[in-house]
């Protein structure tokens, strides 16, 4: 989600895809793991991997569907709660119940009639805020959904657009959890009046617009405020050298709503054999305890660990806003095409 590390293995356009000794993963540009880990798959299995990343979340799920007859791949990786229901409508993915899958926690399966995704990881989409910004100016972060519309936070939001950004979707449905059906339009007024921006996806959220997070001191970023995940607070550890006692971004808990990813083995792959094997690796125990300082999410396998650093930089919101995916899907699309209407034009 919130990481963004190199690739492993070969982006050459797809062209393995129908190679039987390799195995091509479509995700969103927020994959990563340790060349180890997948160099031992590759060992293991005999199958190289191949990796397309294709931009935010939000638009790498609409080109899978739109290219769903002659795939990229042969797994995808990335479509998650708020986006499942337009993916399994849209017969993106074809059975396939992974290797392991009883391992999975309850709480985080899906789809268990059919298995056609396999749950791989999940996280908390949150406001971040900018320590030093609030110490500064001598003023409390925001704690809550509430606390964003209130003057003294004005013009220092920036979030992602809903029709394009997974995040910015998942901060939508936070505000509809929050508020309800009706009332979520009326809190968004609140929030377009006090400023709030919207920019197209995560990238350019956190890494450019964001002053609390390293590359976006670089870049000049001047709001204080950004939605991203409870898990975004470690980054700015991890990459930072010497490391700091404490992070220098914080999470308003109050704002948090629970996200979960699947993979889901392609219709029409063309390496079913190779995909299958891959999704058995997605949820195995060393790719489990490999992602955390990787992709900044947490392991959905019980038992997986998580680093030191992940438990103390950026614990799990405690009371996250959630959704039934049923409801997201009965009114997603009419809920994005409202905030649409309210917040951009």
């Amino acid at each position: 989600m919130a990481g963004t590390l190199a690739a492993c293995g070969s982006s050459d356009g797809g062209q393995g895809s129908g190679d039987s000794k390799t195995v091509t993963l479509v995700s969103h540009d927020s994959w990563a793991a340790s060349k180890g880990v997948i160099a031992a798959f590759e060992k293991q299995s005999g199958y190289k991997v191949n990796v397309l990343k294709d931009g935010d979340a939000g638009r790498a799920v609409n080109k899978a569907i739109l290219t769903k007859d002659n795939p990229q791949g042969d797994v995808f990786f990335g479509v998650d709660n708020t986006l499942l229901s337009r993916a399994l409508d849209n017969g993106l993915f074809q059975p396939y119940q992974a290797k392991d899958s009883d391992r999975i926690k309850p709480e985080y399966r899906a789809d268990e009639e059919q298995h056609r995704v396999t749950p791989v990881d999940t996280g908390d989409i949150c406001v971040n805020y900018d320590k030093k910004y609030f110490a500064d100016h001598k003023l409390d972060p925001p704690r809550s959904f509430d606390d964003l519309v209130k003057p003294q936070y004005k013009n220092l939001l920036v979030t992602e657009n809903a029709s394009t950004s997974s995040p910015g979707l998942g901060f939508l449905l936070g505000t509809a959890a929050k508020y309800g059906d009706e009332g979520w339009q009326d809190y968004w007024k609140k929030l377009k009046a006090n400023g709030v921006k919207v920019v197209d996806g995560w990238e350019q959220a956190y890494n450019e617009e964001f002053s609390g997070s390293a590359t976006g001191k670089k870049a000049k970023g001047d709001r204080p405020l950004v939605v991203s995940y409870a898990s975004s607070p470690p980054v700015e550890v991890v990459y930072t050298d010497p490391k700091p006692a404490a992070a220098p971004t914080g999470v308003a808990q109050g704002t948090c709503f629970r996200q979960v990813e699947y993979a889901g083995l392609l219709s029409n792959a063309k390496n079913t054999k190779g995909g299958k094997a891959f999704l058995d690796f997605l949820i195995s125990e060393r790719f489990q305890e490999d992602m955390p300082l990787n992709m900044y999410v947490y392991p959905v396998r019980e038992g997986a660990q998580v680093p030191p650093e992940f438990v103390k930089y950026g614990p799990q919101a405690k009371d996250p806003e959630t959704m039934d995916p049923a409801k997201i899907a009965d009114h997603r699309d009419q809920w994005v095409k409202s905030w649409t209407s309210l917040v951009l034009k």
